[in-house]
């Protein structure tokens, strides 16, 4: 018996595998962890986004709400800047797509879940507007961007588009000041 483990412990044709089988679970667990962090920061990051592109809406529809778009002669282009304002450079302006209207009433307001091509979603469907009415109007302000999407997974990700985008959209419906 002990010739055979004297022989066993001097074999060492197995040795690299053995070692491997040895460091590969702590190897893997932290690659496993290092992509979870990962996949942790691109969430926060991606709701970070949502909620500033929310604010900066709100903070721009103040300015339509209460007449002072108005009264300073706002264009879609100006209004874009008013949103584009508040977004502390991380989005690229250019490709903000915006819809202001004016809608007979509230149950009337429609308000566009995905202005994406249903066959296309790299496509936009969304056509830009800027109609912010007078004074006690009702208004819808829809502001809409594909955020870049940097990881994913087999299919298991934050993109919601074929392109490896996230849609990203605020929405605000509300009725104008009494302005004149």
């Amino acid at each position: 018996m002990l010739g055979r483990f004297d022989r066993f412990s001097g074999d060492d044709r197995a040795v690299t595998a053995i070692e491997f089988a040895l460091l590969a679970v702590p190897f893997f667990g932290l690659i496993a962890a290092i992509l979870l962090i990962a996949a942790i920061l691109e969430t926060a990051l991606v709701f970070l986004a949502s909620q500033i592109l929310d604010g900066a809406v709100q903070d721009a529809s103040r300015l339509v709400r209460t007449g002072q778009a108005q009264n300073a002669s706002y264009t879609i282009d100006t209004f874009k800047a008013a949103v584009c304002n508040k977004l502390f450079d991380i989005f690229d302006c250019n490709n903000l797509k915006i819809k202001v209207s004016v809608v007979a009433n509230f149950s009337s307001a429609t308000v566009s879940s995905s202005p994406l091509d249903a066959t296309d979603p790299t496509k936009w469907t969304l056509v830009p507007a800027y109609v912010p009415g007078v004074g006690s109007d009702v208004v819808v302000v829809q502001v809409f961007y594909k955020w870049p999407i940097i990881m994913s997974f087999g299919g298991f990700g934050l993109a919601t588009s074929s392109d490896g985008t996230r849609l990203l959209g605020s929405t605000r419906v509300f009725k104008n000041e009494p302005f004149s």
